[in-house]
């Protein structure tokens, strides 16, 4: 879905991928980063720690998009 998204509203798409047992870990808890899954636009925190439907991503990135200009 992100790539695909990615295209579509020409943004950079980076994914972080990591085994499940490190995003439990007590380190990544202490280290300030979101719950996963998660998704951020320029660091502001969009979903975390759940699934997002793609229609709501969407329109989340069309408003953010919009209020950059």
């Amino acid at each position: 879905m992100l790539p695909r998204l990615g295209e579509k509203f020409t943004v950079i798409i980076e994914s972080i991928l990591k085994p499940r047992q490190e995003y439990q870990s007590k380190d990544y808890a202490k280290s300030g980063l979101p719950k996963a899954p998660a998704i951020t636009m320029d660091d502001e925190i969009i979903v975390e720690g759940r699934d997002i439907d793609e229609r709501e991503l969407e329109d989340i990135i069309q408003k953010h998009l919009s209020e950059k200009r």
